[in-house]
């Protein structure tokens, strides 16, 4: 019986583990995306400028 208390400690650490691990993998991917966000933010803010100088009616 105490063999069986200690398979199932072990099996609860290691979902723990799979947990931390893919805890992990997505604040990588996360912090990976924001940066590409914010390398980019200059060519979206002159391609924003050029379409609202595009954007102009003429009266006629």
């Amino acid at each position: 019986m105490n063999e069986n208390i200690e398979q199932i400690e072990d099996n609860d650490k290691f979902w723990l583990y799979v947990g931390g691990v893919v805890l992990a993998i997505i604040t990588t991917i996360v912090m990976v995306k924001h940066s590409e966000d914010e390398k980019f933010a200059p060519i979206q803010q002159q391609l924003n400028e050029e379409a609202a100088q595009m954007n102009i009616r003429v009266l006629s």
